[in-house]
């Protein structure tokens, strides 16, 4: 997995920190400055992330990258500097960055105010350029107020890996890339052109390390020929830390998903809900969640009659997630493809049964034992699982569901196979 690390001169991860000739702008150097210039400087690099654009969007590397800067902190290993650029459209000035210290990581948002020209290739390249300029400045901020990083940590191709590439590049700071997307086992990436698939496949080459968030994705880059092989470290899951609810009436079912029917095929969802409330007329749906389908998805509920039985409670914070799946029966997870599927591990953590397809994430959890697994894209299997649920059939034990989580996908778990990684990457630099 390390054969392409980089051993150029000033590349030793181990030793300290970089002197980086980039021109540093204090202009706009307005958060307190850290003074822990101890240990490695991880600088992170992630193509989603909440923020101004949207406070769901990658939530779950969020959690991974507080979960990693905390494991530093905790054995004094280092420390982690975040910094995500994303358009605004609107936006009051042409950038605008907001630096806030979260836990024990350092998040730099670096906002900047999108060309909108009709002419899309001129778009693109324009708006590059902006989000080229902005990373810059914003990685020169954390130079000036965190010292130059050992180590950049990108998740998710391709914008923040060709940041990191040229880092690499020009003043020799290794790269590890993490991946999350499910545009490697949809089809998506097979018909991109074919500059962008050499683009990637040099960019999977010159990392350090590779990380997938499951198996299922980490077979799917190497059936694509992008890597030989990649360390498997799954997102974290929350939610282990509160009270065991309740487990919840039988016919109480609830969704959580970004509604984009093409992924998450929440209209397979209705369909089965409907011919299993023909048989038990009792059946609740809860969906929580917005998306570009809602509004199609809303119409198709009133077609099919289930207005009175369902609630569409919209985009809602984790917290709040939490807290209505503490309140449900069971969780449905009826996606296309999924790389990870962290609602199967939030509701697993609060020991709820999971009604789940076979989409690649949700087969990492689920057995016997605290759900069920059914083939996609079948609304009739969807709806003979909810009845037998709703029936007693199927019952399930709160604690058992939860138990043996921890041990994989705690913050402290995942947090630590970060950290372990960071140490082989020094030793073999």
């Amino acid at each position: 997995m390390f054969r392409n690390m980089h051993r150029g001169a000033g590349a030793n991860i181990a030793g300290p920190p970089l002197r980086v000739t980039l021109r540093i702008n204090m202009s706009s150097a307005t958060a307190p400055a850290s003074h822990d210039t101890g240990g490695l400087h991880v600088l992170v690099l992630p193509k989603w992330y909440t923020g101004r654009n949207d406070p769901q969007l990658g939530d779950f590397i969020q959690k991974q990258v507080m979960a990693t800067a905390a494991s530093l902190s905790r054995s004094g290993q280092g420390r982690v500097s975040v910094v995500f650029t994303v358009p605004i459209a609107g936006l009051e000035e042409p950038q605008v960055m907001e630096a806030v210290t979260n836990g024990s990581a350092w998040e730099l948002r670096c906002y900047y105010r999108p060309n909108t020209s009709a002419f899309v290739p001129l778009r693109k390249a324009l708006n590059f350029l902006k989000y080229w300029r902005a990373t810059r400045q914003g990685i020169r901020r954390v130079i000036a107020e965190r010292g130059a990083p050992h180590l950049t940590h990108v998740h998710i191709l391709v914008r923040p890996a060709l940041v990191a590439w040229w880092l690499k590049q020009r003043v020799g700071i290794p790269y590890l890339l993490s991946e999350q997307s499910s545009e490697y086992l949809d089809g998506t990436w097979e018909r991109k052109s074919v500059v962008f698939k050499t683009i990637n496949r040099r960019l999977f080459r010159d990392a350090s390390a590779i990380t997938a968030v499951s198996a299922h994705l980490r077979d799917g880059l190497v059936r694509l020929g992008l890597i030989h092989s990649a360390e498997v470290i799954p997102n974290t899951v929350p939610g282990m830390d509160r009270p065991l609810p309740p487990s919840g009436p039988p016919d109480r079912f609830t969704v959580v998903a970004d509604l984009v029917d093409r992924t998450k095929n929440i209209s397979g969802v209705l369909k089965a809900f409907a011919q299993a409330k023909a048989v038990h007329p009792s059946l609740r749906l809860d969906v929580i969640g917005d998306g570009t389908d809602m509004v199609a998805l809303q119409a198709q509920a009133r077609e099919l009659g289930l207005n009175g039985s369902m609630r569409w409670h919209g985009r809602v914070s984790n917290a709040e997630v939490l807290t209505r799946v503490a309140e449900t029966g069971t969780v449905i997870v009826n996606s296309n493809v999924e790389t990870f599927s962290v609602v199967t591990g939030e509701a697993l953590a609060l020991g709820k049964p999971v009604i789940a397809t076979r989409c690649g994430g949700p087969e990492a959890f689920i057995h016997e034992e605290n759900g069920v697994l059914i083939p996609k894209d079948d609304p009739h299997a969807l709806a003979e699982a909810m009845i037998r649920r709703a029936s007693g059939e199927l019952a399930y034990d709160p604690a058992a569901i939860r138990a043996g989580l921890a041990s994989r996908f705690s913050p402290d778990a995942v947090g630590d196979a970060f950290v372990q990684l960071y140490q082989r990457l020094k030793a073999h630099a």
